[in-house]
């Protein structure tokens, strides 16, 4: 893989997410010395990059941002960083419920914007990028943030701005779904009579185990379930229960929306 590292990253916060973005890209061999995080609690990051408590007076030529903090931060975070950032330097936001429009008004010197909603499995190279760019970002600026994205997993771009927080209820808040599944998964079992751990280690084997398979088929994930469940056979029974009504489509629609409409309200400072 051939990755057009940007000159200079300068990571603005360094949490859950910003931080498995940038063990990712370590491990695909971005140079340490290129990478530079402003941390207010000053505790290292990795080996060999550089970590601030403070602003520095100048971003080097060619710094991409990545606005990795809280969205709430946003305000104060542009106060001191848009003076610093002239028309070469690149911002690609993590925020959540932050439009281009908002990041244009805080740093209007700043040409090509990328707005990007990564889920945690990133980290592993994993992991699912939904990705907006408006067309004042260049053709160029989306190809080059476009292929820092690649190593973290899928990159899908999003041709309208107005369902990135539907994306995000599917991509981005998705794991922590599927993680409560495996977990009510397992559970059930133990309510069956299952000791507690054989439970735990066997949902999460089989989670896995399938999710590859899905991935590698030819068929969809509807088609595979069904080819699974046999007419009469015990598949068939469990599968009766989570089709009925359709509650299990009707279940995750609630949950997504439920995540969409909070990111609205985030959008409106709610």
């Amino acid at each position: 893989m051939t990755i057009c590292w940007p000159d200079h990253l300068f990571l603005v916060g360094c949490g859950n997410m910003a931080g498995q973005m940038l063990a990712r890209w370590l491990d695909c061999g971005l140079d340490p010395a290129r990478v530079t995080v402003l941390r207010p609690s000053g505790r290292s990051v990795a080996d060999g990059v550089a970590v601030v408590m403070t602003y520095p007076a100048t971003l080097p030529a060619g710094t991409t941002i990545l606005l990795g903090m809280k969205p709430y931060q946003i305000a104060d975070v542009a106060t001191a960083l848009a003076p610093l950032c002239g028309a070469d330097v690149r911002i690609v936001s993590i925020l959540a419920g932050t439009p281009i429009a908002d990041l244009r008004a805080r740093f209007p010197a700043v040409r090509d914007m990328v707005r990007a909603m990564p889920n945690l499995p990133v980290g592993l190279g994993e992991g699912v990028t939904a990705l907006f760019a408006d067309d004042r970002t260049s053709v160029q600026a989306k190809a080059d943030i476009g292929g820092l994205i690649e190593p973290l997993g899928l990159a899908e771009w999003i041709g309208d701005e107005a369902l990135f927080n539907q994306v995000t209820a599917l991509s981005g808040c998705g794991p922590a779904f599927l993680f409560r599944f495996i977990d009510a998964l397992a559970r059930a079992g133990e309510a069956l009579g299952i000791p507690a751990d054989q439970a735990a280690r066997m949902a999460l084997a089989t989670v896995q185990g399938s999710a590859s398979m899905a991935a590698r088929a030819s068929d969809s994930p509807g088609v595979l379930a069904d080819r699974v469940a046999s007419p009469g056979g015990m598949t068939r029974e469990g599968m009766n229960v989570l089709d009925a009504d359709d509650r299990l489509l009707a279940l995750l629609t609630d949950t997504l929306a439920a995540a969409r409409d909070r990111g609205e309200a985030m959008a409106r400072g709610a």
